[in-house]
């Protein structure tokens, strides 16, 4: 059964970074079974995807507006995935998520959809105020 943990997420000013964490149980991510997703939900807005990790090719994938700022990287030793975010801004301001795609099913080109993601964690949340 695969489960996912975020943790992180915390208020920051404008410009600062934080750093979330999605630990994994269910499959390691040396095995390259799965992608896995960062999405996020501001308050009054739909859900979107904003980061992938294919594990299998190492491939990332960035949405326009996290492009340059923010980093998806993986730990197989702690089997965590994390989403490093840099230069915050109160835009940011959401409930992050991050969920797994078993490789079978994920296509690259609709990385950020939502429907190819199975398994989700509970969220943490970002707040980017001064």
């Amino acid at each position: 059964q695969v489960q996912l943990v975020e943790s992180g997420g915390n208020l920051v000013q404008p410009g600062g970074s934080l750093r979330l964490s999605c630990a994994v149980s269910g499959f390691t991510l040396s095995s390259g079974s799965h992608a896995i997703g960062w999405f996020r939900q501001a308050p009054g807005k739909e859900r979107e995807g904003i980061s992938s990790l294919d594990l299998r090719t190492g491939r990332t994938f960035y949405t326009d507006a996290v492009q340059g700022r923010f980093i998806i990287s993986r730990d197989d030793a702690k089997n965590t995935v994390y989403l490093q975010m840099n230069s915050l801004k109160p835009e940011d301001t959401a409930l992050y998520y991050c969920a797994t795609s078993p490789w079978s099913r994920f296509s690259p080109a609709h990385w950020s959809q939502e429907r190819q993601y199975l398994n989700w964690g509970q969220g943490t949340q970002v707040t980017v105020s001064s």
